[in-house]
């Protein structure tokens, strides 16, 4: 990680999962969705879901990134290359996806230590509770709202416009 400017995400940084760095002060000025996903999660349908916002406000200045997680249940086993494959060939995934990482604990992505702690879940806890975790986050790279597994892509969407 490079130096994290104080209340946004731009001073993070990831691999793609091409192993390709990605920047996240590439990001200003863009409204990102940050999500933790799986490929064997009862949620992963919901990649269809991300790639509909991808596609319908990408164009407008929304980022979708997925963050492939293991630490669900295993339900994300496989490596880089087999996570791109099923997202592409499954769900049509054109949105960026990181390298595998993990969200909770120790070893958790600083990026995913920030958002939980900027924006605490139900009754104020702070880990991820599962796959398919959203984070929204402004132009400025500030989080402004976290959504659970349960809550469908489709539900941003009047967010996503509001920030947009």
């Amino acid at each position: 990680m490079s130096v994290q400017e104080p209340g946004n995400i731009l001073g993070f940084d990831v691999r793609s999962v091409a192993g390709i760095p990605l920047r996240f002060d590439e990001l200003a000025g863009k409204v990102v969705l940050i999500v933790n996903t799986a490929s064997q999660c009862g949620f992963t349908p919901q990649y269809a879901g991300l790639q509909k916002l991808h596609e319908t406000y990408g164009e407008r200045g929304l980022v979708v990134i997925g963050f492939p997680c293991n630490q669900f249940g295993g339900q994300e086993p496989g490596d880089e290359a087999a996570i791109s494959h099923f997202c592409e060939t499954h769900f049509g995934v054109s949105f960026l996806l990181t390298e595998k990482v993990e969200v909770n604990g120790a070893n958790a992505h600083p990026l995913f230590k920030f958002l939980t702690a900027a924006l605490p879940g139900v009754l104020g806890t702070q880990p991820v509770k599962w796959n398919f975790t959203k984070f929204l986050v402004d132009k400025a790279g500030v989080p402004v709202k976290r959504y659970a597994s349960m809550t469908p892509p489709e539900d941003l969407a009047k967010d996503i416009e509001a920030l947009l």
